[in-house]
């Protein structure tokens, strides 16, 4: 049942929120903290009162075991911190011992005895049969002529501290853990809660709302940076959409002139079919079904563009060179002075497409003649000799729909989208795209990034 069924423990806690899990985490980490933190704490103070207690006794015998190697022992020997001692001769018997000490066992046995010298550690014993309460550590020396020295303490209290200590931890742990539990919850509730608005905030933007914006946090932390990119991508859909809605709208006007157009020939021509020049009306109706068919092919380019997103269809290298030569041959007017070898990474086709509006316009301007140019640094020129465009209006023309005064007339078959579809073209391929004046005409220039 770990495998995120619905029953299964994963899957429920999938379900909880993420202050719980957060909290329940946080706790979880803690208490396992505090609990091996009691553990080694408790486990470091027993050794630690322990090796004091050990080393207390060892003095202690030490000073015997020099007592009895100058043969200037006392009975009973006193000590000053209450340890057992007892002298045992070459025979093992108890020759010298503190006051209350047994003077007729010995603490250890002969084995026992045998067994701590060699380790040199203390070893503990049993004291209820020595009429000592509790256990004792015993260190074991040996000493000149034979005699041996076994010097106890009573451990029962370090064992009542490690008690009272071990007993204060298991209240005082959970104790903490639910204190810093109840922290922990409302420390990340707060931190929370710029999420939480965010998310009211979301919740209040519908389409009737579009340019409502997220609450931003005060504090500069992740959840700001979030708030503030979240913002710039609202602001980024609510730009498309206007473009979108201002396309559609355009779009809209756009077709609805030329089909105007037919519609009003078609009805004249079957209202007086017997006076009609079926001639005439025929290419009026072809002319506008030109147009229609030109204005389906540029909002199809512009939509293509949208979709991909500003990327080119295709990135390989292409020569730009022959890309212009072939486009340059389709024009009678146009002549080409310039044609360096140049090698750029894109889509052939979109390349083309750019010179092909740029030498529409040019062409539908011109006075005479139109020039275009190529040099090895991937700047590309087309030069007309017409009336030109005004400087304050040579950024706007760049806009989709956009026709000037003198070139309103869509008789002279322009779609007001060709420059648009130019600069979208040339951003896609990573170059800039700016009109200048040639004195007299117009000259566009684009600058597009040459493959090395």
């Amino acid at each position: 049942m770990a495998d995120g069924s619905p029953g299964s423990p994963l899957a429920w806690w999938r379900r909880q929120g993420l202050r719980f899990r957060l909290s329940a985490v946080a706790v979880a980490v803690l208490a396992l903290a505090l609990a091996l933190s009691a553990s080694v704490l408790l486990s470091v103070l027993d050794r630690a009162l322990m090796a004091t207690v050990d080393d207390g006794t060892r003095r202690q015998a030490d000073v015997v075991r020099v007592a009895a190697d100058s043969g200037t022992l006392t009975t009973p020997i006193t000590t000053h911190d209450g340890t057992i001692v007892q002298v045992l001769d070459a025979r093992n018997r108890i020759t010298h011992v503190t006051y209350g000490a047994d003077r007729l066992v010995p603490l250890l046995d002969a084995a026992g005895r045998a067994r701590a010298l060699e380790s040199g550690k203390a070893v503990e014993v049993d004291g209820r049969p020595y009429a000592v309460p509790g256990f004792l550590h015993v260190v074991v020396l040996r000493a000149d002529r034979g005699q041996t020295v076994l010097a106890a303490r009573s451990i029962s209290e370090i064992r009542t501290s490690l008690g009272t200590a071990g007993r204060v931890l298991m209240v005082g742990t959970p104790a903490l853990v639910v204190l810093l539990a109840v922290a922990s919850w409302l420390m990340i509730g707060r931190t929370l809660r710029p999420i939480a608005a965010l998310r009211r905030g979301a919740a209040e933007i519908t389409h009737t709302a579009r340019s409502r914006r997220l609450p931003v946090p005060a504090s500069r932390d992740e959840v700001h940076h979030l708030a503030t990119t979240l913002n710039d991508m609202l602001a980024r859909l609510e730009e498309a959409e206007q473009r979108q809605r201002a396309l559609v709208s355009d779009a809209a006007h756009e077709l609805r002139s030329p089909l105007a157009s037919i519609r009003l020939q078609l009805e004249v021509a079957l209202g007086h079919p017997e006076g009609q020049d079926w001639q005439e009306t025929a290419e009026g109706v072809l002319e506008d079904t030109l147009r229609l068919s030109r204005l389906a092919e540029d909002l199809l380019a512009l939509a293509r563009l949208d979709e991909r997103g500003g990327v080119p269809a295709r990135r390989e290298p292409v020569e730009l060179d022959e890309v212009v030569r072939r486009v340059v041959d389709r024009y009678a007017e146009a002549r080409l002075t310039v044609c360096d070898p140049v090698v750029v990474r894109g889509d052939a086709l979109d390349l083309s497409r750019v010179l092909t509006n740029l030498m529409d316009n040019a062409v539908r301007h011109t006075s005479s003649k139109v020039e275009v140019a190529l040099t090895a640094d991937g700047v590309l020129t087309v030069t007309d000799d017409g009336p030109g465009i005004p400087e304050q209006d040579r950024e706007r023309v760049f806009n989709r729909f956009t026709r000037l005064d003198s070139g309103r007339s869509r008789d002279e078959g322009g779609t007001g989208l060709g420059l648009a579809i130019v600069r979208e073209t040339v951003r896609a391929h990573g170059g800039t795209v700016v009109l200048e004046d040639a004195a007299p005409g117009l000259r566009a220039v684009v600058r597009l990034p040459v493959s090395r």
